[in-house]
């Protein structure tokens, strides 16, 4: 859903119309079908992977949606949430959480006792659909109100309204889901006025979800598989080991951490998600995540800094350093401040177009740093070699800066687009295409390894520069 244009109705909103979504996912797949020489009959199984967090409301029985998709970028849920995280409320929470912590020990209680709401999240944009929209909330009161990420609305539409379901990894991602219990958080939703009829049932991410009728391809089409698309990214990676890390770095930037079967709640900065259930396996990631990395790259690009997004690391080794300017990405939202002010600062006359890019990129390789610090000071598992994928991992000078910022290897596959490679291991496992998982392991193909070349010392003084920027743009 990358792919369809983005609607912006009001400052702050962003929305996807669900019909054009559902007409280029259909296109999508009849084109690269038609690109690899066969026929719909030849299908085994089809996995989908799908945007996380960004969600529709429709009526159970007539199939109409109450509104379009709300983007996960979206920032209507802002004053909303701000008024949570400033509420007495929210703080008795956290008092009474952290006791229940301190008594039990139990990690399922520390998240709530630090527990803050931010527009990434499903569940304030969900609140204020009920508070909003009155046809939505009518039709909840009478159970005839159904709640979806993308890929349930794309299961329901396939099915033509036959299955309702998501999958572990989606519903994990919406923060209305609870990893510990595994179901839907009632205490949460109905602090938010969410009604719990509304939630789909929840299955295995490598499943069988029934078919695709036959009038849309011609032939019934298995589907076999539903996943978030980090998690499908990681799947993609062989990250199958405690330890292995993933980072993506495509419109915003995540990096995952496989934690086997130990779910690690953090008080901050990190959040624990379902990477993917097969069978009885579930395996657990802990994720750290930025905003605006593609998005920022490519408004660079609208507005003529370079011409190709392959030019900017060549421009950016052009010219020794930024010459003191810094960017602070942030053009939709930041988990932390979504008043945050995407901006540069420290321009001078001198300041060029690859002084410009470079700043853009160094924020990028900056933040990776940030959350790999994080991540290593909270996730007590040692870390295995970093896999990098989507399209900013093209970029040899962000690649190359992470890799000394965090003094690591960082692999890069020749396959950038992992979500659609670990939809498609998925759903060949569920078929039976392959047996386990060291069959997919074979499948790995690397393309370029980047090691440390230069001491974190030498990027000190440009890193605090760029920190002090970002705290100039908060809570603007």
């Amino acid at each position: 859903c990358e792919q369809v244009e983005s609607l912006y109705p009001h400052p702050g909103w962003v929305e996807l119309d669900p019909e054009v979504l559902w007409s280029q996912f259909i296109g999508v797949i009849k084109e690269a079908v038609q690109a690899a020489g066969l026929h719909m009959r030849q299908v085994a199984g089809l996995g989908i992977s799908t945007q996380r967090a960004t969600f529709i409301t429709w009526h159970r029985k007539t199939g109409k949606p109450f509104h379009n998709f709300i983007s996960w970028q979206d920032l209507r849920s802002a004053e909303l949430v701000n008024s949570w995280n400033r509420s007495l409320l929210l703080k008795v929470i956290h008092v009474i959480f952290t006791i229940l912590h301190f008594l039990t020990g139990n990690d399922r209680y520390l998240a709530p006792s630090f527990l803050t709401f931010s527009t990434h999240q499903t569940s304030m944009k969900l609140s204020w659909v009920f508070k909003n929209i009155p046809e939505a909330d009518e039709a909840a009161k009478k159970n005839n109100c159904c709640f979806g990420t993308v890929d349930t609305w794309l299961l329901y539409k396939l099915t033509k309204g036959s299955v309702y379901a998501t999958d572990y990894s989606n519903a994990s991602s919406t923060g209305i889901f609870e990893p510990f219990t595994k179901c839907w958080n009632p205490t949460l939703s109905n602090l938010l006025s969410i009604p719990m009829s509304v939630y789909p049932p929840v299955k295995d991410t490598s499943f069988s979800f029934g078919s695709a009728d036959s009038e849309i391809f011609g032939v019934p089409v298995p589907i076999m598989s539903l996943v978030a698309d980090q998690q499908s990214a990681m799947f993609g990676e062989c990250c199958f080991l405690p330890g292995d890390v993933k980072l993506t770095m495509g419109t915003g930037g995540f990096w995952n951490i496989n934690t086997g079967g130990n779910l690690y709640a953090s008080k901050r900065d990190l959040y624990p998600l379902i990477g993917w259930k097969i069978g009885d396996e579930v395996v657990y990631i802990t994720e750290g995540c930025m905003s605006d990395i593609g998005n920022a790259i490519k408004w660079a690009q609208d507005i003529n800094l370079f011409t190709n997004v392959d030019e900017t690391a060549e421009m950016a080794r052009s010219i020794v350093d930024s010459q003191g300017v810094c960017f602070v990405p942030g053009f939709q939202v930041s988990a932390n401040d979504p008043y945050l002010c995407a901006s540069f600062m420290g321009l001078k006359p001198t300041t060029s177009r690859s002084h410009l890019v470079r700043a853009i990129l160094e924020s990028v390789a900056f933040r990776n740093k940030q959350l790999y610090d994080i991540i290593v000071k909270k996730v007590h598992i040692p870390l295995q070699t970093v896999r990098a994928d989507g399209g900013v991992s093209n970029n040899s000078f962000v690649m190359q800066m992470t890799s000394d910022l965090i003094n690591k290897k960082i692999e890069k596959p020749a396959n950038t687009d992992m979500s659609s490679l670990g939809a498609a291991f998925l759903a060949g496992l569920a078929s039976g295409l392959w047996t386990d998982k060291e069959q997919l392991k074979k499948l790995r193909r690397i393309e370029a390894v980047f090691e440390p070349q230069k001491d974190l010392e030498e990027y000190r003084p440009a890193m605090d520069t760029w920190k002090q920027a970002v705290k100039r743009s908060l809570h603007w």
